[in-house]
């Protein structure tokens, strides 16, 4: 209920230099008041100034800010108070308990931004775009979310539901005025119009396997025999010792993950077992594993040791990866080279860190495959995507039928196209679907 006051720790929980407790709603300023005591005996709560003081933490005190801001220029729309205190896991909660007792209430996940978004200080895609920012783990990530909070895709929403509004007038203003028998040219024009909407759809949707990667990262898997080299690589790719390296075969049992980030892309290096024959039962668990792996992954990394004649099992190797998206690595070239191949291939040696940024420039080129663009949208959120594949289907609907429906029917399609596309921003999405993605925030934001 908006009517109540919230109260919650806004930094993460444990032991800090600074922890911050954040409470929002009518009451706040109030709150705030009784709980803390200026160490300037006529100091004022004017707003946006922080003021320094003692909080009463019930037996004890600490030292610290407390500051105001007066709705709605606050994050939530609300009269908003925050304590800026020592960073101590019992000193930020016993704020919130004092709060409490005061009159405020424990925040759910995600209150607060659910409050600004309710107070329309945010749509939900710029609200979705607060938590892409507080998880994002790469450079791209970040960027992505970045635009989400600015509000690029709420304007660019707008715009196209305003076109569809200027659609919708021009089909009220012929309805009217039926006798002046323009009907067919008014189509000719909806139809043009619907198809440059159509169009800019269609453009945000190609955007969709770029905002995939950037959201998930590549994941790939390096595959190949025992003692190619494998573990070696993975570590001189992510630039640390992740995975144990020996000479004995069959020393990798089980999947080990190394990630690195890659001109913004976040890499996810999957050091599978050797494929080989084995009555090694353990082993045998985890060279099926790699073959999940080579099977679910982005990008295979086939690596052959190139200091030796290739056997049956690297043919075999060659043959199960043929239709994979892959790159033949071939390892050890500080050796003897004894192996030649063609196709999508690159020389390396894992020991001497010998062209692996090369590696890192040939994983990220063939990842991308063609599918970079300078667009200041990139579609990283899925309900998102969902909702303007939606709104492509309905207009493909439309579009198909518009010339031999009448022109009240014609405009029911658009209004539907313009209220798929409110559910990107909030505008016309329902109570259930805004609780369950602000459920997904954390305690505080």
């Amino acid at each position: 209920m908006l009517e109540d006051t919230i109260v919650a720790i806004s930094t993460p929980y444990g032991k800090s230099g600074i922890g911050v407790v954040r409470i929002s709603g009518k009451d706040s300023l109030k709150i705030g008041k009784k709980m803390f005591s200026p160490l300037k005996k006529d100091a004022e709560f004017a707003p946006n100034c922080l003021v320094l003081g003692r909080v009463n933490l019930g037996d004890a005190s600490d030292l610290g800010f407390m500051v105001y801001f007066k709705e709605p220029h606050s994050y939530t729309g609300e009269d908003t108070v925050e304590f800026q205190c020592h960073g101590g896991i019992v000193v930020t909660q016993k704020i919130v308990e004092k709060a409490i007792s005061l009159g405020a209430k424990l925040a759910n996940p995600g209150e607060f931004s659910k409050r600004a978004f309710l107070n329309g200080k945010m749509s939900l895609d710029q609200a979705e775009g607060v938590i892409d920012t507080i998880n994002a783990e790469s450079e791209s990530e970040l960027r992505a979310s970045s635009s989400l909070q600015k509000g690029i895709l709420t304007k660019t929403v707008q715009e196209l539901q305003e076109k569809l509004t200027d659609l919708m007038s021009e089909i009220e203003v012929n309805l009217d005025y039926p006798e002046h028998d323009i009907e067919y040219a008014t189509k000719e024009k909806i139809k043009a119009e619907t198809e440059k909407i159509y169009q800019k759809i269609t453009d945000l949707l190609s955007t969709q396997k770029q905002g995939r990667l950037i959201k998930n990262g590549i994941n790939i898997a390096i595959i190949g025999k025992t003692n190619v080299g494998k573990s070696s690589l993975l570590n001189a790719l992510i630039g640390s010792e992740q995975a144990i390296v020996t000479d004995i075969e069959g020393t990798t049992r089980d999947i080990v993950i190394g990630t690195t980030e890659y001109s913004g892309i976040r890499f996810n290096f999957l050091d599978t077992a050797g494929i080989r024959k084995t009555d090694d039962k353990v082993e045998n668990i985890g060279i099926q594993k790699a073959k999940q792996a080579l099977n679910e992954s982005d990008i295979v990394l086939l690596v052959i040791d190139a200091s030796k004649d290739l056997d049956e099992q690297d043919k075999e190797n060659l043959e199960i990866t043929k239709n994979k998206k892959r790159i033949v690595v071939l390892n050890k070239i500080d050796l003897k080279q004894k192996v030649n191949l063609s196709g999508e291939i690159i020389k390396i040696s894992a020991k001497q860190n010998i062209n692996i940024e090369d590696l890192k420039k040939k994983i990220y080129d063939l990842s991308l495959d063609g599918c970079v663009t300078n667009s200041s949208i990139i579609l990283t959120n899925t309900r998102h995507v969902e909702i303007l594949k939606e709104a492509k289907i309905l207009i493909e609907a439309t579009l198909k039928t518009i010339m031999d429906n009448s022109l009240d029917l014609v405009s029911l399609d658009i209004r539907q196209v313009y209220e798929k596309l409110g559910e990107i921003t909030g505008e016309t999405t329902n109570e259930k679907v805004i609780d369950k993605i602000f459920s997904k925030f954390c305690l505080g934001k």
